[in-house]
């Protein structure tokens, strides 16, 4: 299972890289994994404002359709055009073309409520 150094998690196995006051946010490998064949995401619009943990959209894979939690609050200020247009892409590459959405952050002390790796790796060992 892939998980990166570099990002944070969530319990809700989505994964959040920080860039200056924005975050990227996705599903994790083991997300994409558990779902198999991603299908299709519905995803609020780009201006569409959030609290950390409202869903912001979700995802239809063969085996379920799951709802998305924004991991910190913020404003969305992009979504991912590729995975609109060719959702399996998260399937393929989860932490790098397959990011969701960019969010700016209204706090980033929420970042601190984030899994590290170690803690998600636990997490998944938990769940397995």
């Amino acid at each position: 299972m892939n998980i990166p150094d570099n990002l944070k998690y969530t319990k809700d196995h989505e994964w959040v890289r920080v860039e200056g006051e924005f975050v990227f946010e996705g599903l994790t490998d083991y997300a994409q994994s558990q779902l198999a064949d991603i299908v299709t995401f519905e995803l609020k619009p780009v201006g569409s404002k959030f609290k950390k943990n409202d869903i912001f959209g979700s995802v239809e894979a063969v085996k379920a359709v799951v709802d998305l939690y924004m991991a910190v609050g913020g404003e969305i200020v992009e979504v991912n055009e590729k995975v609109m247009n060719t959702p399996e892409i998260v399937n393929s590459d989860p932490y790098g073309e397959g990011w969701i959405v960019k969010a700016k952050m209204d706090d980033a002390d929420e970042l601190n409520e984030l899994l590290s790796p170690d803690d998600y790796k636990k997490l998944i060992e938990e769940q397995s």
